[in-house]
């Protein structure tokens, strides 16, 4: 006898979970219920969609209701809502939302993948006709006609997130002026402040206006938006809103079908993602998941894992039992020519935790320095002090950033520490990297500081260590210094700094700097070995501003 295998919802998880399930199953009967038009269709494109960069709409559209009958002959109901499940007669109710016809359906496993909803501020005119959000293949038709017909000059993005910058720069190559407002103090949450500080910055010099720490209090205007107010009284003009403050999970069903909900406010699984009902599997953006690195809790709505967690669900519903290892959070965003890129666990978060680290920032180029067109990106690698462990890692530049974060996301997976990562025989020649790739650089760095050659110290942490006594050295050429110079600095050539001990303090603690911290790490082994209390400052001059 057939397993009659139900999935409410489509687009990552659901999509895949069906596929699979053909795949392992030829006899099995798999009905789909969407409730919107479309089943699978890449909502990560949806933002290049409204900027015209992608431009044939089809393209969105992974698979069609009718071809993936075609092909994996599933039963998809799109216009089709879920409204109840009944766990203990093993049915749901659905609601067709074009004839309003209700009727109920059986089931030998049940799959949720209800995705999450956008989160929507209650605030007087947040319901006007320009106010749009960008979650769906509709969502980015209507705001594409509204630019169409209407042509607005102005645009308020509401979130920093990684939809909001998206969101920012198709709506800059639409000919609007930008301005993204913000409620915390800094832009992009996967990323440390310093890091993010490096997007914000050349943002502002592209022309987008950042308004951080601030929230829309209320949308203004006679017949619909015409200015956003914010909370510190000041008014922006919005010819057009975009909505982009993140989702929550779509709980709604499991909540009233008696499902077990996390302590992060999403469905609770357990590692074959199977619910508190055994058989009612859930994935994607509406479960809770385990932090591969820490263990912990962890809310990640990222198409990646929802991919895979489709995937496993219709293993385990065969038979095969596959483990869910949890997720690390890589992620990347382009930002006009800028990309930024994460994995693993932030400094604030391992802060707050109160989990020792140690971190690291370099700046290497992107290739061969001598190769035209060689960029330099930034890199924060963090890890433990006691063998290096990798913990997580944020990359911004211009250019071959994806390259470096691929490999470190997979260091992290692979339970690696700086000490493999500098062993790692990576591809090279002049158009792609240096003979000394950027991870492996990173890693060399990280690795003086694990095996005692080299103590660091974030610019976050100087003026408190400056007042508190300590001693200040910019080890840079005079020229470079007449260019600018971090306050209080000394400067003392790292050339001239052997002759030169005699003007350097022993009985204080002394913070070197260079242009990127190769010169200060030879400098503090000089000074090291010469008997000071000396330590090179994480990421030298390049970083300083972004502590500003």
């Amino acid at each position: 006898m057939s397993i009659k295998v139900v999935i409410v919802g489509g687009v990552a998880a659901g999509a895949s979970a069906a596929a699979r399930l053909r795949r392992m199953d030829e006899n099995a009967q798999i009905v789909m219920f969407e409730k919107g038009e479309y089943i699978s269709y890449a909502n990560c494109g949806l933002p290049y969609y409204v900027g015209d960069v992608i431009q044939k709409r089809n393209k969105l559209l992974v698979q069609t209701p009718k071809a993936m009958n075609r092909r994996f002959n599933i039963d998809v109901r799109v216009m089709s809502e879920v409204t109840r499940i009944n766990a203990a007669e093993k049915k749901i109710e659905v609601k067709n939302t074009v004839s309003g016809e209700t009727y109920e359906e059986t089931y030998d496993k049940l799959v949720l993948c209800p995705g999450a909803s956008p989160r929507i501020p209650d605030i007087p005119g947040i319901n006007s006709s320009n106010v749009f959000l960008v979650r769906n293949v509709p969502d980015s038709d209507m705001i594409k006609e509204f630019i169409s017909a209407e042509h607005p000059q102005n645009a308020v993005v509401v979130g920093a997130g990684y939809i909001g910058m998206e969101m920012a720069e198709m709506l800059m190559h639409a000919g609007m002026e930008v301005t993204v407002v913000e409620a915390s103090s800094q832009i992009l949450a996967p990323f440390d402040p310093e890091m993010a500080a490096i997007v914000a910055r050349y943002l502002r010099k592209k022309g987008v206006k950042l308004k951080l720490n601030s929230t829309v209090a209320s949308l203004e205007g006679s017949k619909r938006v015409e200015q956003a107010l914010l909370s510190d009284g000041s008014s922006i003009p919005a010819g057009l809103v975009v909505l982009g403050m993140g989702v929550s999970p779509a709980t709604g069903l499991a909540v009233e079908a008696g499902l077990a909900i996390g302590d992060r406010g999403a469905i609770l699984v357990n590692e074959y993602l199977q619910t508190s009902d055994p058989d009612i599997y859930a994935a994607g953006d509406a479960i809770q998941v385990k932090d591969f690195i820490t263990g912990q809790s962890l809310y990640l709505p990222l198409a990646g894992p929802a991919n895979r967690q489709g995937w496993l669900v219709a293993n385990n519903i065969c038979g095969r039992q596959v483990r869910y290892s949890g997720a690390q959070g890589t992620s990347i965003v382009k930002i006009l020519d800028m990309t930024a890129a994460a994995t693993g666990k932030t400094e604030k978060y391992l802060k707050a935790q109160g989990i020792d680290y140690r971190a690291v920032h370099t700046h290497p180029a992107s290739s061969a320095t001598y190769y035209p067109g060689s960029t330099e990106m930034t890199i924060k690698l963090l890890f433990t002090p006691d063998e290096g462990k990798v913990l997580g890692a944020q990359i911004v530049g211009y250019d071959k950033v994806d390259k470096r974060m691929d490999v470190l996301a997979t260091a992290i997976r692979a339970g690696m520490n700086v000490f493999d990562l500098q062993e790692l025989e990576l591809a090279y020649a002049p158009p792609f990297s240096s003979a000394k790739d950027p991870v492996n650089m990173t890693a060399y760095v990280a690795g003086n500081v694990v095996s005692g050659m080299m103590d660091v110290v974030s610019w976050a942490d100087v003026p408190g260590r400056v007042a508190a006594g300590s001693f200040l050295l910019d080890v840079r050429t005079e020229a470079e210094c007449q260019a600018g110079m971090a306050d209080g600095a000394v400067n003392i050539s790292v050339d001239d700094i052997r002759k030169r001990l005699d003007d350097l303090p022993r009985d204080q603690e002394i913070l070197a700097y260079c242009r990127v911290g190769l010169r200060s790490y030879i400098t503090c082994r000089i000074l090291k070995q010469n008997g000071f209390n000396v330590r090179n400052i994480s990421g030298g001059y390049l970083s300083y501003p972004d502590y500003q």
